[in-house]
């Protein structure tokens, strides 16, 4: 059972977070608009992605080093195992075209060489 206190609580931490939300909401706008902080947020976002890009070099490097695949091995592993999977599927196919051609070679020859055994 909700008393009168709760639902006032309730009212003032809601009134409170919805104060946050438009705060954040100025204060977000207020940074966006102010260049160089964009700039400089550009900047470390391209230098994290760029330092990101040299640890999983080095990373690879000493997995290769120690005998270990690394997730480029696998990558490279997938995609060949993809390619011949869909070469099989190919092969497949065209055996399966061959069986059904021959199947319907070999019906004729069968009523023929029965209409012309001699009764027993």
């Amino acid at each position: 059972m909700t008393t009168r206190s709760d639902r006032t609580d309730n009212g003032v931490w809601q009134w409170l977070f919805e104060q946050g939300e438009e705060r954040l909401g100025q204060l977000a706008e207020e940074l966006s608009k102010n260049k160089a902080l964009t700039d400089g947020l550009g900047k470390a976002l391209k230098q994290a992605v760029h330092t990101k890009g040299r640890i999983d070099k080095n990373m690879q490097t000493v997995l290769g080093l120690l005998n270990v695949p690394s997730r480029a091995d696998y990558q490279k592993l997938l995609t060949k195992i993809e390619t011949l999977q869909g070469s099989l599927v190919n092969v497949n196919m065209k055996l399966d075209r061959i069986a059904a051609a021959l199947a319907k070679a070999e019906k004729p020859k069968s009523k023929r060489s029965a209409a012309h055994k001699p009764p027993r």
